[in-house]
């Protein structure tokens, strides 16, 4: 069994002796999934779906929120803005949509653009991770208990950011990290002069804290923020966490946080104050892609560094965001599947490239017609690319190397321009959050 099995006990289906061994079911433990890079091996799944067709069940959540779903077994764990109640958790059964369990917590909107939901949980299988966007984080089995809770900015400082702060927490081997890449001053009545920003890591037991590492940058102002979660990286052996803000791209020990590598930086003397960084990095085929901010380019960044590099003599290729259809990516983190990175320009564009990742070469770049911006980030899986856009309208396009748009599905409820979750598939389901719902879709 290779290694991402071993970290993630995946759930098998009974299959008889007499029918064709089908593939495990997975589980879809943190934003990115499995694999961390927004992909499922799972197949079987449906290619037209409606809020009423190929529906497995929906449900109305208390309130919004950017959060994907997590999915783990028979539970299902989301977060949501309730207005004045405050943030809460939930866990919800897979099978019906009925929920098994809610924890609220304080702070709900933080204004009209953003809220304190719009971090995903992660999850072990054992034991489950909230975070909020205003400091709270807690621990709890799948029962509801709490294990442990406390608040990151009673701990470590008020956060310093111009936004409100997203960024996911991850649970892997044994450890719960969380990156704060922040301001070194205040804004908006918040934060500190010279706060740092930190990778931290915790004992998912107890809470309580393994290290806290210290990342510098020379970047300034709003262009030290960042809102991408780290991603677990294994390569020639060697295990790492990938960061991505404040101008580069580090790569650390995840034992102890040091740095092991970092290169940069797309943005040249650090000229440019107002460029926070939303994109998470991901990884294929042997480079790791990070997306410039603000129609700057996308940069593939050999794996396996050592040191620190100045662009470009780390980058094996780079993206031309001057072109008509620009390959760039302000907001979406970029999808791996099937040995193709896929990325969505939340743009005027608002179109989808599918990009060789040895090279860079532009397979395709094809507009999708949509009405609204794409800030949620596509997933593969079923030889498909799934995409939803501001609105709640789903894209099912094939996966491979011609585009070809097999369905369009208005998901959305309110015509409110909020749907921002990713699309999570596990166990034979499409998971899909829009602005008031979450829908299962599939058998």
């Amino acid at each position: 069994m290779n290694q991402t099995c071993h970290r993630f006990a995946l759930i098998c289906a009974r299959v008889s002796p007499c029918l064709p061994l089908r593939v495990v079911a997975e589980n879809w433990p943190n934003w990115r999934g499995l694999h961390w890079d927004g992909s499922s091996t799972e197949t079987g799944l449906p290619t037209k779906f409606s809020q009423t067709e190929n529906l497995r069940w929906s449900t109305v959540l208390p309130g919004e929120g950017a959060s994907t779903p997590v999915v783990w077994g028979d539970s299902v764990f989301l977060t949501a803005a309730a207005g004045t109640d405050g943030s809460v958790a939930l866990c919800l059964d897979r099978a019906t949509g009925i929920e098994k369990w809610r924890k609220t917590f304080s702070g709900g909107a933080y204004d009209n653009r953003s809220n304190f939901a719009s971090s995903s949980a992660t999850t072990d299988g054992e034991k489950v991770v909230f975070f909020f966007g205003n400091g709270p984080m807690a621990c709890f089995d799948f029962e509801g208990r709490e294990l442990w809770a406390f608040d990151v900015t009673e701990r470590y400082g008020d956060f310093s950011f111009q936004w409100t702060f997203s960024s996911s927490p991850v649970l892997e081997r044994g450890k719960l990290y969380l990156q704060v890449l922040q301001r070194n001053e205040v804004v908006h009545e918040r934060g500190k002069a010279g706060a740092e920003s930190y990778l931290l890591a915790l004992d998912p037991g107890t809470g309580k804290e393994i290290y806290r590492h210290v990342r510098p940058s020379a970047a300034k102002k709003e262009s030290l923020e960042a809102y991408s979660t780290p991603v677990p990286l294994e390569f020639n052996g060697r295990r790492e966490l990938l960061v991505v803000g404040g101008d580069v791209l580090t790569g650390h020990d995840p034992e102890s946080g040091k740095e092991l590598w970092r290169w940069g930086t797309w943005n040249p003397a650090h000229q440019e104050e107002w460029w926070r960084l939303v994109p998470s990095p991901v990884f294929g085929a042997g480079v790791i892609l990070a997306c410039g901010p603000k129609n700057a380019p996308i940069f593939a960044v050999k794996a396996g560094l050592s040191g620190t590099h100045a662009a470009p003599e780390a980058v094996v290729w780079a993206s031309n965001p001057s072109k008509e259809v620009p390959i760039t990516s302000d907001v979406a983190t970029p999808l791996f599947y099937q040995g193709r990175f896929y990325v969505i320009d939340h743009g005027a564009s608002r179109s989808l490239s599918c990009i060789d990742p040895a090279t860079g070469k532009i397979i395709y770049t094809q507009r999708t017609g949509s009405r609204e911006k794409f800030e949620a980030s596509p997933t593969g899986a079923d030889g498909k690319i799934y995409l939803m856009n501001q609105l709640g309208d789903v894209f099912v396009i094939k996966a491979g190397d011609t585009y070809e748009l097999l369905h369009q599905a208005p998901m959305g409820t309110t015509m409110k321009n909020i749907s921002r979750a990713s699309i999570a598939v596990s166990q034979g389901n499409l998971f899909i959050r829009t602005d008031t719902q979450l829908f299962c879709v599939g058998k």
